[in-house]
């Protein structure tokens, strides 16, 4: 994707990795055309493979399901390696929140159309939201060995697990928030709404 992520998290990509990138970009884009042209539930994988001008054992190859085209995207990685860049004494949530939110803001501003859609659908089809939590999950895991690593703690302790969960829940939760209401707002100030609330709790 177009959008930069901070200094140092983005690696060279050699020739195979930019084909298979360009190949991933462009499946998506077939399919989010063919979704906004005849709707989620019409769009076969067949007809995104035609589209793309793959074969649909490629399409399966590198997206298991239709709604993991629809929901993922390059920036896993980029945020494991922003998290490790974070200074050392950084309390976890301020780390937390610069990557998520520059995650957030670098994918609206590298196609926000894809943005709009992807977020649309996730109110609307049930089947994208209830893989969008799963997919969360699996970040959420990636991101909390890195915080156990910079915390001192062991790789699978359940409070910085508990601890990224909850970060990445609100993340999941304002994102569906901000769908239902046409998504009128900044989302990125929504998330910095949300991440204040864990960080002070709750008051009554």
């Amino acid at each position: 994707m177009a959008a930069e992520f901070p200094s140092g998290a983005q690696p060279p990509l050699g020739l195979r990795e930019r084909k298979k990138l360009k190949t991933r970009i462009a499946i998506r884009k077939a399919t989010y055309r063919l979704i906004a042209e005849q709707g989620y539930e019409a769009t076969t994988i067949e007809q995104i493979a035609a589209a793309a001008e793959v074969s649909p054992s490629t399409v399966f190859r590198y997206f298991p399901t239709k709604e993991d085209i629809v929901l993922t995207d390059e920036y896993d990685p980029l945020m494991e390696q922003a998290l490790r860049n974070r200074p050392a004494g950084e309390p976890p949530l301020e780390s937390l929140r610069f990557i998520i939110t520059h995650a957030v803001r670098a994918i609206q501003e590298s196609d926000p159309e894809e943005m709009y859609q992807r977020t649309r659908l996730l109110a609307e089809i049930p089947a994208v939201r209830a893989r969008m939590t799963e997919t969360m999950a699996e970040t959420s895991l990636l991101l909390s060995r890195v915080l156990a690593e910079r915390t001192g703690r062991e790789t699978d302790d359940l409070e910085v697990r508990v601890f990224t969960a909850a970060v990445m829940g609100a993340l999941r939760e304002v994102t569906i928030y901000w769908a239902e209401r046409d998504q009128r707002g900044d989302l990125v100030a929504l998330l910095d709404r949300a991440l204040d609330t864990l960080q002070g709790g709750l008051t009554l």
